[in-house]
């Protein structure tokens, strides 16, 4: 009996130049401590954030995530017509239909102001979803012209709307939540748990963060010559290196997520395979444009679990005679632990495994097989694995 394919996993070596992807509290690169060394690190959120965009633009499914819902509700029945004040309170409304709310602290506190209705926790729903609560609020527009503002806060009562209508709207999904999951504990049955996992990611070797010290000219002053000085000084925090993203797919989580939907499935995972190796951090873009590709992609299709390669970096690794940088070495290091793995866990349970670079055409040393066959381009990569991941279909996932 043919083995189930259950896992993609995606392995990710990519150079960035001088950035900061992702700031702590200080506006600090984020670092790791592993093997001993200091790397630059990208978080997980951050990266599939990115992701997800990138994700949403491909699919042309989009989510919304916040805690003004009302705000968006109440835009979307003014822009039907209603005259401002009542769209606000219908919005707010809505909200507190939710659950626990608060009042947000803008404007005048003493002023009934009903667009100030904030959830508790983020909201997170296909777009669609405001257009749908408007439609609720359309519904019942009577009620909601004789119902007072809401005023106080975390008062769960106060809603005029129907809770279990407004909840059938916020349990509802698209391609988006069913492939990252949703955190909702507000809203009974509306918790979606994640196909996709995605590590932290990391250098591969050794990196120290850079202080850029900048000075803003004022162009009068530069142009005058009528006084010394800049208009602004300040520093900020930057480092460059080749990272290891990681990332699996759970064909089994999937599928359940998927029950009784009409979604192309080997379109949703190419547009995320896609997503996730072409999406790139945008913070600080605008002042260092890290817009590089991958150095190499490797996708593999695994019937027992997933497995990261992160452990092969656990030595840092290191600029050779023969290659200057560190993707170089950050291959071979790759090729040399997929290789080390695929000798301990056996082959049995790896269904299919290739890779792809836009500059290697050959993998070093004595491991060149271990990554499988090279694909010709990023599309023809991901569709041999899709093509292989549901060759033997997970339960219910058509071939």
């Amino acid at each position: 009996m043919a083995s189930r394919a259950r896992f993609i996993d995606i392995h990710i070596l990519q150079s960035v130049p001088f950035a900061n992807l992702n700031r702590d509290d200080t506006d600090s690169v984020k670092t790791v401590l592993y093997g001993n060394a200091l790397r630059t690190r990208v978080s997980s959120q951050c990266w599939k954030r990115a992701t997800r965009m990138e994700f949403e633009r491909l699919t042309g499914e989009s989510t919304l995530r916040t805690r003004r819902i009302a705000t968006a509700v109440a835009a979307e029945l003014a822009g039907r017509g209603w005259p401002q004040e009542l769209a606000e309170r219908a919005a707010a409304h809505v909200a507190a239909a939710v659950g626990k709310f608060e009042l947000a602290e803008e404007g005048d506190p003493k002023k009934a102001v009903p667009n100030r209705v904030v959830t508790n926790a983020m909201i997170y729903v296909p777009h669609i979803a405001v257009r749908e609560l408007a439609d609720l609020a359309d519904e019942h527009r009577a009620v909601l012209e004789k119902a007072k503002d809401i005023v106080k806060k975390g008062d769960t009562k106060a809603s005029v709307m129907p809770k279990d209508k407004v909840d059938a709207v916020l349990r509802s999904r698209n391609a988006v939540i069913n492939l990252f999951g949703r955190m909702l504990a507000e809203v009974d049955r509306a918790g979606v748990d994640g196909a996709v996992q995605v590590a932290h990611a990391m250098t591969a070797h050794e990196t120290d963060a850079d202080l850029d010290y900048f000075t803003a000219v004022d162009d009068i002053t530069s142009a005058w010559q009528d006084s010394t000085g800049s208009a602004h000084m300040g520093h900020a925090e930057f480092s460059a290196g080749t990272f290891y993203r990681y990332a699996t797919i759970d064909l089994d989580e999937l599928t359940g997520n998927l029950a009784g939907s009409t979604t192309d499935v080997q379109r949703l995972l190419a547009d995320f395979l896609t997503a996730f190796t072409l999406a790139v951090p945008q913070a600080k873009k605008n002042s260092t444009a890290p817009h590089t590709l991958p150095h190499l992609v490797h996708l593999a299709v695994r019937a027992d679990r997933p497995v990261s390669y992160a452990a092969a970096f656990e030595q840092p690794v290191r600029p050779t005679a023969a290659h200057s940088g560190n993707a170089a070495p950050s291959v071979q290091a790759l090729t040399g632990y997929a290789d080390a793995t695929a000798a301990f866990l056996g082959t049995r349970a790896l269904l299919a495994r290739a890779w792809t670079s836009p500059e290697i055409k050959d993998l070093p040393g004595e491991a060149k097989d271990a990554l499988g066959a090279r694909a010709d381009c990023l599309d023809a990569l991901i569709t041999s694995i899709t093509h292989s991941a549901l060759a033997v279909p997970a339960e219910g996932v058509p071939a």
